[in-house]
């Protein structure tokens, strides 16, 4: 599966994972950079002293390796640095590692 086309299913995923009426308080977004795709959590700002832009929380990190025609799961740690993430192994396809995100089995993604 190509970068491009992870990309759509991931859009897809995010899309999906937050019910219309709560996207004012929480969305799920992308953004792809190279052969890595980002999943980010964003929240409106909790007061008006802060400003008007959203907080950004990256919770999981696809990465496509060219050679291995393989995608891998990363997880960020508590200083914001991304590691393997080992409870899966790498697939040619981003839809069980999406699957793995979502269920959050080790509560490492979501915290």
């Amino acid at each position: 599966m190509t970068p491009d086309a992870a990309l759509s299913l991931v859009e897809a995923y995010c899309e999906t994972r937050v019910p219309e009426h709560a996207r004012d308080e929480v969305r799920l977004e992308c953004s792809r950079r190279g052969n890595r795709i980002t999943i980010s959590e964003r929240r409106p700002p909790w007061g008006v002293d802060l400003g008007p832009e959203w907080t950004d929380f990256k919770v999981a990190q696809l990465r496509y390796d060219p050679p291995e025609r393989s995608w891998s799961l990363y997880c960020r740690d508590r200083n914001e640095r991304w590691f393997l993430y080992d409870n899966i192994q790498p697939s040619p396809s981003v839809v069980p590692l999406l699957a793995e995100v979502d269920e959050d089995p080790t509560g490492i993604p979501w915290g």
